[in-house]
């Protein structure tokens, strides 16, 4: 592949996300009403499904269009399903997961506490898209949500930050850029592998104890690079690569999160452990 080639990359991938998130928009929000989809205040988690699922977007996404395949695929399994909104800028509609990472993490904890008061249970399972999968750590391990959270699991989250296949390594040579990215996306920011935020959420280990923690990555992603920087170290761990489940699968980081079922019968496993099966090329049907 020529190097400029390999470049946009990455670019072409957010204008896809950016992409996914207009075009879905106008229809999308009827199926966020109580009652005929998900946030539905007025589901009661069942003793085989006892605690309510919560949704965290990934970067430029919103609570609607980056779950349309995973909140219904959960719902009708019997999952009390929730969504929110996070990282809003002011006059930027639709696309969020731009705020400072930190600040997210607080609406976060701000919205599982409503969820857990909507439907009565003691913990929630989080279930997160890249910035999606790695911000709610945030919460867990410094916002209290370890006594409030079961499982975090984390679909290509960039848990170790992203050099975007290289192109993070160029900034220093535009006098300013940094700077400006830090100002007016902090959000972006924050995910560059070496930041200060992911220095601060990685030191003393990456996870906390009391949560099970599952990374569902991708070999073929193209916007949290390396791959590998994705996996999780420490107790209650469970790191699982696409392509060894299925080595058909070509998901990237899109597709990963937002249709291929494959990624989330794993999903499903991981939420309910003790009732999975295994998960093969087969449960692109399932």
């Amino acid at each position: 592949m020529l190097p400029w080639k390999r470049a946009l990359r990455p670019l072409a991938a957010l204008l896809l996300t950016a992409a996914v998130a207009v075009v879905p928009a106008a229809t999308a929000r009827a199926s966020d009403a109580p009652g005929s989809g998900w946030n539905d205040y007025t589901c009661k988690p069942s003793a085989a499904h006892p605690r309510p699922v919560v949704l965290v977007h990934g970067t430029l996404g919103n609570s609607v269009d980056n779950w349309l395949g995973l909140a219904p695929y959960l719902k009708t399994r019997g999952y009390c399903v929730y969504s929110l909104d996070y990282g809003q800028l002011p006059g930027v509609p639709l696309f969020h997961g731009l705020g400072p990472i930190d600040k997210s993490a607080g609406q976060l904890a701000v919205f599982v506490d409503k969820v857990l008061a909507a439907t009565g249970a003691a913990r929630a399972d989080l279930v997160g898209h890249s910035q999606g999968g790695m911000m709610p750590r945030y919460y867990l391990k410094f916002l209290g949500g370890a006594a409030k959270v079961n499982a975090l699991v984390g679909i290509a989250p960039d848990n170790h930050g992203t050099d975007l296949d290289g192109l993070t390594r160029l900034l220093p040579y535009f006098p300013g850029a940094e700077d400006l990215l830090k100002a007016t996306t902090p959000g972006l920011a924050d995910q560059i592998t070496g930041s200060s935020f992911l220095t601060e959420l990685n030191a003393g280990g990456d996870t906390v104890p009391g949560v099970r923690y599952t990374v569902i990555a991708t070999r073929y992603d193209e916007v949290v690079t390396p791959w590998r920087t994705q996996y999780l170290s420490g107790s209650g761990v469970r790191n699982v690569l696409l392509q060894d489940l299925c080595p058909l699968d070509l998901s990237e980081h899109l597709a990963i999160g937002l249709f291929d079922r494959i990624a989330f019968h794993e999903v499903a496993n991981a939420l309910d452990p003790a009732h999975a099966t295994a998960t093969t090329c087969a449960s692109a049907g399932s």
